[in-house]
């Protein structure tokens, strides 16, 4: 049975809910055992936050969650930024996200320190700071961004080849020596 080409973000939720708490777990399994931003709560304030959108017409599985990627990117820097100004030199654990961007085999990376690497992404190239928000929030595929972002999958493998190589070389230069 395939999804409706248009519906709305409590049907996009059913179709997408249990992938969406997959991937919100897997992102949140390098933050440490205290954590109060669950894998629920994070795919429950996204949905929150679409769900008051009125009027949009989302095209497809994949421009939904490439949308929930987004929002699920601002939750969990809005969160660990918090959390960061509450800890502030108490020696406050840091919010980390798993990603294969972080060296492979569930590294982790601190949520601040990719969130800025995004920002600073997004003002060399939008596109592939997109492709990075629906691969790693999202876990979009190459031909489920194509299609999210109206692209050709050639389009969206160069974007992510440019994002991985520029954020390869950002965590490179933040690393304490």
């Amino acid at each position: 049975m395939s999804a409706p080409t248009e519906f709305s973000a409590a049907t996009g939720i059913d179709l997408a809910y249990g992938e969406l708490r997959r991937l919100a777990a897997a992102y949140l399994r390098g933050e440490n055992q205290g954590r109060t931003l669950e894998p629920a709560v994070l795919v429950n304030e996204a949905y929150i936050r679409m769900t008051a959108w009125e009027g949009v017409h989302w095209r497809s599985r994949s421009h939904f969650i490439g949308v929930a990627a987004m929002i699920m990117r601002q939750v969990v820097w809005t969160y660990a930024r918090r959390r960061n100004a509450l800890k502030r030199g108490a020696g406050g654990q840091r919010v980390t996200l798993t990603c294969e961007l972080a060296g492979g085999n569930g590294g982790t990376i601190d949520a601040l320190l990719m969130e800025e690497a995004l920002r600073r992404l997004e003002l060399e190239s939008q596109e592939a700071c997109r492709v990075v928000e629906m691969r790693v929030f999202g876990g979009l595929t190459v031909p489920e961004i194509a299609t999210a972002m109206n692209q050709s999958e050639s389009t969206v493998k160069r974007h992510w080849v440019l994002a991985k190589t520029w954020l390869k070389r950002y965590f490179e230069a933040t690393q304490p020596a």
